[in-house]
C-alpha cells in the first residue's frame, strides 16, 4: 500500500526551495509505484491494459461523473473532446485570454476559432461580464457560429460554472471545461471533472494529480460523448474493429502512466488537504504585502500554481533567485500576445495584460515543510521591501 502523507520533515543539504519538487514524493511514494509498475511489466499490456480500465473507474467515484476516459495528454483532451462535440472550421469557441496556449491551440488545431475573453481579475478565471460581451460582438458579426464556452480553472480554482452555463444555455452553445490545473478542485459541493457537461484534465507531472510523462482525461455525463471520445482516441476505430467509424487520433493513456496515477489517487486527498494548508499559510503571511489569491465562497482550490501578484514582479523574481527560491511565470503573455494567435487577436483585454506583468508564481508542492513556506514567505516580504 503507499505510504500515507505524512508532515513533512525538513530535508537536509537542499538549502533551495524549488517551485516544484516531484522527488520528495517520489521518495514518500516509491515502494507504491515500483510495485505497480511491476505488475504492469509482468503482464505486458502496455497500451489500454487493465489499470487504465480501473483509473477511469476511481476517477469517476472520486469525481461524481458517470464516464471518463483516459488519454494521452491534457492538450490532446481538449481536441479530442471539442472534435466528440463536433466543432469545426466556422465554429467559435470562447476561451480565457490568460492561460497556458494549449487552451487556445486545441480549438486552432482542429480549425474552429478561438474568441479571447478577458480575465477576472480577482479570481484570474474567465470573466463572465467579458464573456457576454464577446458572444454579442461574434453574434453582431457574423461571420461564426458561437459553439462552445471553455472556461480554464487557472492555477486550480474551479470558474463560476453556475453563470458561465447560464450565458452558455442562453445563446445555444455548450461549456467546455478546461480542467487542466483543478483535479480536486471543489465548486458549491460537486467535484471538479462534474461540473460541465465534458471536462478535459491533464495528469502532467507537476498538476496536483501527476503522472511520470504526459497523460490526460475526459469527464463526462453522456454517453454519447463517451463512445465518441474512446473512438477519437485509437484512430477513431469502435472497439477491436479495424474500421476508422470517425477521424481520429492516437490518444491512448499508456498503462504504465495509469499505475503511477493509481498509487497517487491513495494519498490525493491528503495532498489536496497539504496544498490548501500552504496556501493558508501564504495568504497569512503576505496579505497586504502582494496581492494574493481570492478564493470566492463555495469553492475549493487545487492549487496546482500558488501566484502572487506584484507591480514590481521582475525585480521581486530576482531577488527570490538570489534568496534560493524557486519561482515561475504563468504567464509572461497574454494569449492574444503569442505570435501563434496572430490572427484571433481583435478584443481589448486589459486585465489579461495586467495580469501578464504582475503574477509571479511561488515554490507549491504537498511536502513543503512549514519552515520554508515561512523563508519563502519572508524572502517575499525582503523582496518587495528592496524592489
Amino acid at each position: 500500500m503507499t505510504t500515507p502523507l505524512r508532515s513533512p520533515v525538513a530535508v537536509a543539504n537542499d538549502d533551495r526551495i524549488g517551485l516544484f519538487d516531484l522527488q520528495r514524493q517520489r521518495a514518500r511514494l516509491e515502494s507504491d509505484i515500483k510495485a505497480r509498475i511491476d505488475v504492469v511489466l509482468a503482464h505486458g499490456q502496455f497500451i489500454l491494459g487493465p489499470e487504465v480500465e480501473t483509473l477511469e473507474k476511481r476517477l469517476a467515484t472520486y469525481v461524481g461523473a458517470p464516464h471518463v476516459v483516459a488519454v494521452s495528454s491534457g492538450r490532446d483532451a481538449l481536441m479530442i473532446a471539442l472534435m466528440a462535440m463536433d466543432v469545426k472550421p466556422g465554429d467559435a469557441v470562447f476561451v480565457p485570454a490568460f492561460t497556458f496556449a494549449a487552451t487556445a491551440g486545441a480549438v486552432a488545431s482542429i480549425g474552429a476559432s478561438p474568441v479571447f475573453v478577458d480575465a477576472d481579475p480577482a479570481t484570474y478565471d474567465m470573466d463572465a461580464a467579458d464573456l457576454e460581451r464577446a458572444i454579442a460582438e461574434v453574434e453582431a458579426d457574423g461571420r461564426f457560429r458561437p459553439k462552445v464556452v471553455m472556461p480554464v480553472d487557472l492555477y486550480g480554482l474551479p470558474a463560476d460554472y453556475e453563470v458561465i452555463a447560464g450565458i452558455a444555455a442562453k445563446h445555444g452553445m455548450t461549456v467546455l471545461a478546461d480542467a487542466a490545473q483543478s483535479m480536486g478542485g471543489v465548486y458549491r459541493g460537486r467535484r471538479v471533472g462534474a461540473l460541465a457537461p465534458i471536462t478535459a484534465t491533464s495528469f502532467y507531472p507537476t498538476k496536483p494529480l501527476g503522472c511520470y510523462g504526459d497523460g490526460g482525461a475526459i469527464l463526462t455525463d453522456r454517453e454519447d460523448l463517451a463512445d465518441r471520445v474512446r473512438m477519437i482516441r485509437s484512430h477513431g476505430r469502435q472497439g477491436t474493429g479495424d474500421a476508422a467509424m470517425v477521424l481520429g487520433l492516437t490518444g491512448r493513456l499508456d498503462t504504465i502512466q495509469a499505475a503511477v496515477l493509481l498509487a497517487k489517487l491513495e494519498v490525493f486527498e491528503a495532498e489536496l488537504r497539504r496544498r490548501r494548508a500552504i496556501a493558508a499559510r501564504y495568504a497569512a503571511g503576505l496579505a497586504g504585502v502582494v496581492g494574493v489569491p481570492e478564493i470566492p465562497a463555495g469553492r475549493e482550490s487545487a492549487f496546482a500554481i500558488y501566484t502572487i501578484r506584484t507591480g514590481k514582479r521582475d525585480a521581486v523574481r530576482t531577488l527570490l533567485d538570489a534568496a534560493g527560491i524557486g519561482t515561475g511565470l504563468f504567464y509572461r503573455l497574454a494569449l492574444h500576445q503569442h505570435p501563434a494567435f496572430r490572427d484571433f487577436q481583435g478584443r481589448h483585454l486589459p486585465a489579461s495584460e495586467q495580469l501578464a506583468g504582475e503574477v509571479i508564481a511561488l515554490p507549491m508542492h504537498p511536502d513543503l515543510t512549514d519552515e520554508e513556506v515561512d523563508r519563502v514567505v519572508a524572502a517575499v516580504k525582503d523582496a518587495v521591501a528592496r524592489a
